[in-house]
């Protein structure tokens, strides 16, 4: 069939396929120019690029000729032109060849757990928009209730990669909760995402001060929702482990116990805090990246055994998440990707829910509709800096015991050089090398390479 979005346009009777490129342009300046919007319009997919290219060059060495081949286009039309050619020369056989330049795969069919949340949407939708398949991998998504069993199930080998809450690589690593076995974050999956989501009744209650006492949900000890409810607890002056009960509770689970009077509020992920709006049992205090602008909350990972033994399928694995993460954070494919990730397979809501998360533009259940185009992003860089924050809070809060070198474990964990270089050969905006990815958590400057001094700050803390 007639590829019509091939950048090379082999199929267009008014262009040229010789001299520049794509032989259409005066220069190559101009070329290039066009060829980036290009690019980005095919999602900046590597693979499809290449897929383009070598259709072209099918094409031109049939037709090496420019005036045969422009007379037999506008004699028979693309459409039949496509389907000759096609018949003559295997061009999916070719780009299959393409593909396997890059390495054969070692295993081709893979099961992906996740849990139905907005903070995996590129994983989830790289399954529907067809991500997986365009780098020759055949994708199992595994729909998991909750995060102590997609640890399980990576410890048991049930799953090839996974969906991970961002700490959790660090704690299944060291042994902390579970027994030890490396683990690695190839991508966060989002940044942001996140709420404080309060009980209808506690309306008048919007200083955290007034807290004490409360009842609050989290997903999992070893989440950003813990660390970040405890910071935010801590900094309004109340002890998280004295003065309030944190209970951990499947996400699914919050809104009926919001209802039932079980909890006083959550700092859960979406689409729950806007659900818990939708259904009226709830309202949104404050989003997250209020507390922390930027800050990591799901990645994508998978074990090291996995990468030993099969490394080219997770480089050819890596590539879909980070063309699937880039496409997520493109504010113009957000409508696409509702539609993908709405229904019963994936996340079970309804779209007008995934709808006011993605697009940041909701109702709060304050009486007010809000617009806040920070609510989630996409950005698939590890920053160790991330990492050793994280670290930093479990010492804080007695999950970690002794000495602990948060450099050594945030890099073996945290595969940023492996990001780094699969982002360049894609295309995809790298940081900076210089930059080191230090932040700030409500106004306070973390210094990653100073983790014990910023512990030692804290005037509530168990460690």
């Amino acid at each position: 069939m007639q590829n019509e979005h091939n950048v090379y346009r082999p199929y267009s009777a008014s262009s040229r396929l010789g001299g520049c490129s794509c032989g259409e342009h005066a220069s190559q300046q101009e070329h290039d120019a066009l060829a980036q919007l290009a690019r980005q319009q095919r999602q900046q997919q590597a693979e499809t690029l290449s897929n383009d290219f070598i259709e072209s060059a099918a094409v031109r060495a049939l037709f090496p000729h420019e005036p045969t081949r422009r007379n037999f286009l506008r004699a028979v039309g693309a459409g039949t032109a496509a389907a000759a050619i096609g018949s003559l020369l295997p061009l999916q056989d070719l780009q299959a060849k393409a593909l396997e330049s890059k390495g054969s795969l070692e295993k081709k069919d893979l099961r992906i757990g996740f849990v139905p949340i907005t903070c995996a949407t590129p994983l989830i939708m790289a399954g529907p928009l067809g991500l997986y398949q365009q780098q020759g991998l055949n994708v199992q998504l595994q729909k998991t209730a909750g995060w102590a069993l997609v640890r399980d199930k990576m410890l048991n080998n049930e799953l090839d990669a996974s969906h991970f809450l961002s700490p959790m690589p660090l704690t299944i690593s060291m042994g902390v909760g579970s027994s030890a076995q490396p683990m690695r974050v190839m991508a966060i999956q989002n940044v942001n995402g996140q709420a404080i989501t309060l009980a209808l009744k506690h309306k008048d209650k919007r200083d955290p001060r007034q807290w004490k006492g409360f009842r609050f949900a989290i997903p999992f000890e070893f989440s950003m929702h813990n660390f970040l409810l405890r910071y935010y607890l801590a900094e309004h002056g109340l002890d998280p482990d004295r003065d309030v009960q944190i209970r951990v509770t499947p996400p699914a689970e919050m809104i009926a116990n919001l209802r039932a009077g079980n909890i006083d509020g959550f700092l859960g992920p979406d689409p729950f805090n806007q659900r818990a709006v939708y259904d009226r049992v709830g309202f949104i205090h404050i989003l997250t990246h209020e507390i922390w602008d930027g800050h990591p909350c799901c990645a994508f990972g998978t074990s090291q055994a996995f990468i030993d033994q099969n490394p080219n399928t997770f480089l050819a694995m890596y590539r879909a998440i980070l063309n699937a993460t880039a496409m997520a954070n493109r504010k113009e494919e957000r409508d696409k990707i509702i539609h993908a990730i709405s229904g019963p397979g994936y996340l079970n809501q309804p779209p007008i829910v995934i709808q006011q998360v993605l697009r940041g533009r909701f109702a709060d259940g304050l009486g007010k509709v809000q617009d806040d185009p920070n609510r989630i992003g996409f950005d698939a860089f590890p920053w160790d800096s991330m990492a050793i924050w994280m670290l930093t809070q479990m010492k804080r809060w007695g999950y970690l015991k002794g000495q602990v070198n948060y450099r050594q474990m945030a890099e073996q964990v945290f595969l940023m050089t492996d990001a780094r270089r699969l982002m360049q050969q894609a295309g995809l905006p790298v940081p900076p090398q210089n930059r080191i990815g230090a932040f700030q958590v409500m106004g306070k400057a973390f210094d990653p390479g100073k983790p014990e001094q910023y512990l030692a700050s804290f005037p509530i803390k168990r460690a």
